[in-house]
């Protein structure tokens, strides 16, 4: 089979994957073994069924090409997905290739870098330095939302004007504060849905950017053009460019600015429920985490070292 149609397998089985799997983890399909049947090419071999060798030559180039070991154990394992759904013997499970990842942690480590954490006083600050443009009405709306509902950068882009709920005050009938319902979540692929409250804060942020954006259906957060017209939607990529514009209009340093992520709202967040007080059944539970040991990751270095 020669390299085109090497792609062309790989973008059919890919197609057969659309509605069961996130589009994210399908591009990671798409790049990490677009890769490797490269690398097979240049050794005049097949990439599916693969060899453990070429995978063990893949595993070398990722770690010449700088690539962390989070991102190759993650290549490794996308090749291992598509060989599955092709119903062909897992190359990466021979020992040879098991080794060359020991190798590869023993090299490189397992540590994976921590995204900044914007807690309460980190939040502070950047909502001080957002002004009442059109952007700035987006971006203290989207800041403070992804913080007190923890979402990661793919679900605060997804949230729709349409599942927002608003609801009255329990002791003000005047005050109406919202829920959104947070339709498919990372934890929740077969989205039953969770129902996201926010502060009086928020909401009134919320309301203050919809009312100037003129949007009444469809994404509740958008790109905006130079000459202010919204895109229909925002990329999860924008998120962490955002964060990073608002941590520099606050003069934060530019150290801390070079760390936040799309998840540093996530990170701090969960955080400061930890000084709060907040049990780990709880932060999991609004974190919506399946996972233990990936909330440790998120609470362990509390206070932010550089």
């Amino acid at each position: 089979m020669n390299t085109l149609d090497q792609f062309v397998r790989l973008s059919q089985t890919l197609e057969r994957l659309e509605g069961a799997y996130s589009p994210a983890t399908i591009r990671a399909y798409r790049a990490d073994c677009s890769d490797f049947i490269n690398i097979c090419s240049q050794r005049g071999e097949d990439a599916f069924p693969g060899t453990p060798s070429a995978i063990i030559d893949y595993i070398n180039w990722l770690i010449g090409k700088g690539s962390k070991s989070a991102s190759i154990r993650r290549a490794i394992a996308g090749i291992a997905s598509i060989h599955h759904f092709n119903g062909l013997d897992d190359p990466t499970k021979h020992i040879d290739v098991k080794l060359a990842m020991r190798r590869m942690h023993r090299l490189l480590g397992r540590h994976q870098h921590q995204a900044y954490a914007i807690t309460k006083d980190i939040l502070e600050k950047m909502l001080a330095a957002i002004d009442d443009s059109l952007w700035g009405l987006r971006d203290r709306a989207m800041i403070l939302i992804s913080y007190e509902t923890l979402c990661r950068r793919g679900e605060i882009t997804t949230l729709l004007i349409e599942d927002i709920h608003y609801s009255p005050h329990k002791n003000f009938d005047s005050d109406r504060t919202a829920s959104i319902l947070l339709r498919r979540s990372k934890t929740d692929q077969d989205a039953q849905g969770r129902w996201l409250t926010l502060s009086d804060d928020a909401t009134s942020a919320l309301n203050e950017w919809l009312q100037a954006a003129g949007i009444d259906h469809g994404p509740i957060f958008r790109g905006i053009k130079r000459d202010g017209k919204l895109t229909e939607n925002l990329a999860p990529g924008n998120v962490a460019r955002i964060y990073k514009r608002i941590a520099r209009q606050a003069h934060l340093d530019e150290q801390i600015v070079q760390k936040i992520s799309g998840h540093s709202t996530r990170v701090g967040r969960a955080q400061d429920l930890l000084h709060s007080g907040a049990s780990l059944p709880v932060i999991m539970n609004k974190g919506r985490w399946s996972k233990p040991d990936t909330v440790m990751r998120y609470i362990e270095q509390v206070g932010n070292p550089l």
